[in-house]
């Protein structure tokens, strides 16, 4: 997935390496990615302590979930030891039901120090969709 990016020094090359094993899902691998006290929070300000918070939060919204990685930006830090990632593509998966989708945008925001995801922020399109599904918009 890196493309031979030695992703110790790229923070977005990080960014994708995590995202690529909390879409296994294998938080236990991801977990080496972030830092012990991270501080997650999805959409709906849904506040998260651990990673495994997050598949298991997946697991109560889709049958199944992936990202598709359109681009991560990169705004380095002053002291070179830190960094902001922002990572932009389009979910891909199926409802609970058993429903395919795709298209359904995101955005995360990942906050970086020497190496290691100390914040991340998650946002996407789901929240709207389902209103749709349910025929309350």
């Amino acid at each position: 997935m890196n493309d031979g990016v030695d992703i110790s020094k790229d923070p977005a090359a990080r960014v994708e390496e995590f995202l690529r094993l909390i879409m296994i899902p294998d938080p236990d691998a991801a977990r080496r990615f972030v830092a012990p006290n991270v501080d997650i929070h999805f959409t709906g300000a849904r506040a998260m302590s651990d990673i495994a918070e997050c598949s298991a939060f997946n697991a109560t919204r889709y049958a199944w979930v992936k990202k598709r990685i359109e681009r991560s930006e990169v705004v380095v830090g002053s002291d070179a030891r830190s960094a902001v990632v922002y990572n932009l593509g389009t979910l891909y998966g199926a409802w609970p039901d058993g429903t395919p989708f795709e298209g359904n945008r995101y955005v995360d925001r990942y906050e970086l120090r020497d190496g290691l995801i100390v914040k991340m922020d998650v946002w996407n399109d789901s929240a709207e969709w389902l209103l749709l599904r349910a025929g309350l918009v």
